[in-house]
């Protein structure tokens, strides 16, 4: 028996919490209402400069509530098995997180609760919850403005969150570290599996509201064995990626053209252009949106199906200007609702 939303709220949790599934294959409260949106200051909360999860979120206490409760619901439904996650933070200190403002230990596990696909194979149900409990990166800051460390009383071009405040690498034993800016995905990617003390590099975007990745920092010791290892086999990882080139883009035409070919039998009167055009568009590599999700990729029905509606959307009625003019999107999607079943109508003929 599947899990049917009957309110607004359990159909939000539900296209959330299905979404998760598809693409990570663990599904925990913290994903499903960071992607509904409820969880914006994640990353403060994340480096202990939110008091508690619930103090960072857009909804109150008892709206998280009945959120985790229909979350459980819906896990169970789903015939999903239930683990327990270790959330600590990214700050020096590494001390487990707060998820509510009263401590209610019910409350705390509950947030803590993750549920997995039975049908995976026992090596990829321990990958995924190895992954869910290992301690996240430490996370160091290039400032925007001028500041102070707690320790020293100094400044420098790096800080990390502690328990005591801001801190230079210096008070935080990471001053024998090197940066390696972003650019070079393996070089990176040795670097950081070399060295014994590493952090991830972040700096905030006034533009974009969030903090981006800019690098790491590691031991230079593991800076040089990395860069001796990407020397040593440069030409063939070279053609590696030529020929990784030539079948991802031989894979996306394939995989463009199936999607097409079962949209036109979902839709036998949507043309032929129009569903060759929607498979384009949900399936670019890169483009975030449902082609590329694992549901999309399998050429599941229902996955494509919302492909299709998400182009009748745009191309077919006014919502995008309902949303230019100010009106809220759960509105703008109400007033057009009843456009879209007429054209979904028409092309399932």
């Amino acid at each position: 028996m599947s899990f049917e939303p009957r309110t607004k709220l359990e159909r939000r949790i539900f296209e959330a919490a299905e979404h998760e599934l598809a693409n990570a294959g663990i599904v925990t409260p913290v994903t499903v209402f960071a992607r509904m949106g409820w969880l914006s200051g994640l990353q403060n909360w994340e480096r202990e400069q939110a008091p508690s999860l619930e103090a960072i979120a857009a909804v109150g206490p008892d709206k998280l509530a009945d959120a985790r409760e229909i979350l459980r619901r819906w896990a169970g439904q789903r015939g999903l098995t239930p683990g327990e996650s270790t959330y600590v933070s990214t700050n020096r200190g590494r001390r487990p997180l707060k998820f509510t403002t009263s401590g209610d230990e019910a409350a705390e596990q509950e947030y803590r609760t993750h549920w997995i696909s039975p049908d995976l194979s026992d090596k990829k149900r321990e990958r995924l919850v190895q992954k869910q409990n290992t301690a996240p990166d430490l996370v160091v800051i290039i400032p925007l403005k001028d500041w102070t460390c707690a320790g020293c009383q100094d400044t420098g071009p790096f800080l990390i969150m502690d328990n005591v405040g801001q801190l230079c690498l210096t008070c935080a034993d990471m001053d024998h570290l090197l940066f390696l800016p972003s650019g070079d995905a393996t070089l990176t990617r040795r670097a950081k599996k070399a060295s014994g003390l590493s952090a991830v590099v972040v700096k905030f975007s006034r533009n974009r509201k969030r903090y981006e990745r800019q690098g790491i920092l590691v031991e230079e010791s593991a800076l040089e064995q990395a860069e001796q290892s990407c020397l040593a086999d440069e030409e063939v990882r070279l053609r590696r990626r030529e020929r990784d080139r030539e079948r991802r883009a031989d894979e996306d035409i394939e995989l463009m053209a199936r999607m097409a070919e079962l949209i036109g039998r979902l839709f036998p009167n949507c043309p032929a252009e129009r569903a060759t055009a929607i498979a384009r568009h949900t399936g670019l590599r890169g483009s975030g949106r449902v082609g590329r999700s694992a549901a999309g990729r399998a050429l599941d029905e229902e996955a494509l199906t919302r492909a299709v509606i998400a182009s009748i959307r745009h191309e077919d009625t006014e919502y995008d200007e309902l949303l230019m003019s100010g009106v809220e999107r759960e509105a703008a999607r109400e007033k057009i609702r009843t456009k879209i079943d007429s054209v979904l109508d028409q092309w399932r003929g």
